[in-house]
């Protein structure tokens, strides 16, 4: 090889990793992008923020740790705004995204499931179009597993990474939550199986957190979840640990239920109510009898495809 094209070979192979470790993390506004930008910049790679901030910088407060870090480039983007999208994924290798609802409807509702499948298939059609894109981390939700007709059959096998919610039965109590996440994933799924992305998603439990309350939609049907062993949350830190994973382990695949506490015990059940609603939980339990009186349920919802792929990680 002359030494011009050694030069040359050897350009080409320091472009090849960058671009493998250039990601982009969208929406990087929330909790868990925020996090999840900290972790990657910790890590060396170049992040590419994401946020949509809809004309509005309070969303990068979540970033300000950051913002002096050099390996990390802003990017304002809008869901619904196709060039924003492929403009903060250029020259990346990866995408960790997760949706944020719009500031002026923070709440799911009817019409949320539109709005999140809408920028689901935005997002899988630009990975689609960006040539450097090797593996999409998808972030879902436990609600997209666990809501059909049959939940509270006693017979029934435990809730496991197979399991789809029933869109009819989510549409008929208005679980619009897991109305949203479920026709949500199932459109990046089907996307990115007809683009041919590499794609795998995290079903996460509900995220613990100061902002969560009895009006927190994931909360929908919370007494149901808890009757049927399938009431589970996650920390910050197991959420982010668990991103890593699937994206730095090459064997990772397909849905990956992501929890690490279940809340199926009444002293479990009190402590979880006093998280949601310190000012009245006490009023609340006074009035009932005794809390035993919850009963303990058994668990029915399992992450052992995630347990596995972690410690196989860490060894």
């Amino acid at each position: 090889m002359s030494p011009a094209a050694a030069v040359i070979h050897e350009e080409e192979e320091e472009e090849e990793e960058e671009f493998s470790k250039r990601v982009c993390v969208m929406d990087a506004s929330g909790r868990l992008g925020s996090s999840l930008v900290e972790t990657l910049l910790q890590r060396n790679y170049i992040v590419h923020a994401a946020v949509s901030t809809y004309g509005n910088l309070q969303p990068l407060k979540g970033l300000a740790n950051c913002l002096n870090n050099k390996n990390m480039k802003i990017f304002e983007t809008d869901p619904f705004d196709y060039e924003s999208i492929i403009n903060a994924l250029k020259d990346c290798s990866a995408l960790f995204y997760t949706f944020e609802t719009p500031q002026e409807q923070p709440i799911f509702d009817e019409f949320m499931a539109e709005i999140e499948v809408r920028a689901a298939h935005n997002v899988l059609e630009a990975c689609a179009q960006t040539d450097t894109m090797e593996k999409v981390i998808f972030t879902s939700s436990i609600t997209a597993v666990i809501w059909r007709e049959d939940h509270k059959s006693t017979g029934a096998d435990e809730f496991s990474e197979r399991n789809w919610s029933d869109v009819n039965f989510c549409k008929k109590f208005k679980l619009w939550h897991a109305l949203s996440k479920t026709l949500a994933e199932k459109t990046a799924w089907a996307l990115a199986m007809d683009r041919g992305v590499n794609m795998v998603s995290i079903n996460a439990g509900l995220l613990v957190g100061p902002e969560i309350s009895m009006k927190t939609s994931y909360l929908k049907g919370a007494a149901e979840m808890y009757e049927d062993g399938v009431l589970v949350t996650v920390d910050l830190r197991f959420l982010v640990d668990s991103h890593i994973c699937v994206f730095e382990d090459v064997s990772s695949y397909g849905r990956y239920l992501c929890f690490n506490h279940v809340i199926n015990r009444p002293d479990d059940a009190v402590e979880f109510a006093q998280m949601l609603t310190p000012s009245s939980v006490t009023t609340t339990l006074s009035a009932a009898t005794s809390y035993e009186d919850l009963g303990i349920f058994e668990q029915r919802i399992g992450n052992k495809k995630l347990n596995k792929l972690m410690v196989d990680y860490k060894n």
